[in-house]
């Protein structure tokens, strides 16, 4: 059966809540339900049917024709099924996924994936600051899951994860991995200004760091076993992370400052 299919009808006039329009939400629903299902985050009600043409399908593979940076919370919580967007989306895409498959071929808002649990979120454009990290009031970012950014990403991408894979097949701004706690962060390209500070535990690999905090220390050479085990992890999802990986060839012990058992590597 094909996938359910939602086309934009035009450019919205304000942000909405696009949460409702997940697999496991909408699996069971009949057309006229899901068009009437409410997308508003204002005073003036706003439904499905509204801003999209309903084309029936099967709600396991969800496909939005049209994005728009006023479309938050894009697969929010999802768990199972596949949830692709053809174009940008607007704040926190894929907030404490569960599980599944969310596709963005576009940009994304910040926090993107903050809290994710689990599943595969894959960006094909770039990602405004904070992807994978709390919001505020939360004491963790990512406890698990998959993210991949094609293009570039802000600053302080993983902020304090916990557990799960970022990569940046672009470049990412400063402060990337601040406060890791585990987990890894692969970033293709350049960094920005002090890479992992304040990280606990974890791992990052960067292509090319501008400043490194003082309280990261020489660690010695690279143990190819390890770079060979994460290069084939990484190489599942992005080709590129996997030659990066490989490619490591400098590493550094951090944060001194805090527990100080987190390594960052730099490529040759």
């Amino acid at each position: 059966m094909t996938a359910l299919r939602l086309v934009l009808r035009g450019k919205p006039d304000q942000r909405l809540d696009l949460s409702p329009l997940t697999p496991d939400r909408l699996g069971g629903l009949d057309t006229a339900a899901i068009e009437a299902l409410p997308l508003h985050t204002t005073r003036r009600r706003v439904n499905v049917g509204d801003i999209f043409q309903v084309h029936p399908g099967d709600p396991a593979g969800i496909v939005i024709e049209g994005g728009s940076e006023r479309f938050d919370r894009v697969g929010e919580a999802m768990r199972t099924g596949v949830l692709t967007v053809e174009g940008d989306v607007g704040q926190q895409a894929g907030r404490l996924m569960a599980g599944g498959q969310l596709v963005i071929r576009g940009n994304t808002g910040g926090w993107a994936a903050s809290g994710l649990l689990g599943g595969i979120l894959e960006i094909t454009g770039d990602a405004g600051g904070f992807l994978g990290g709390p919001l505020a009031g939360e004491r963790t970012g990512m406890r698990g899951g998959v993210v991949v950014v094609r293009g570039r990403a802000g600053m302080r991408v993983a902020d304090r994860l916990r557990r799960g894979l970022v990569i940046i097949e672009g470049d990412a701004g400063a402060h990337a991995g601040s406060g890791m706690v585990a987990g890894t962060l692969v970033v293709c390209g350049a960094v920005g200004a002090l890479p992992g500070i304040l990280m606990r535990r974890g791992t990052i690999v960067v292509g090319k760091v501008t400043e490194l905090a003082p309280s990261f220390v020489a660690a010695g050479g690279v143990g190819l076993v390890f770079t060979g085990l994460l290069a084939r992890e990484a190489g599942r999802f992005s080709e590129r992370a996997a030659v990066c990986v490989r490619g490591a060839g400098v590493r550094y012990a951090g944060d001194m400052a805090v527990l100080g058992k987190g390594e960052l590597f730099v490529s040759d």
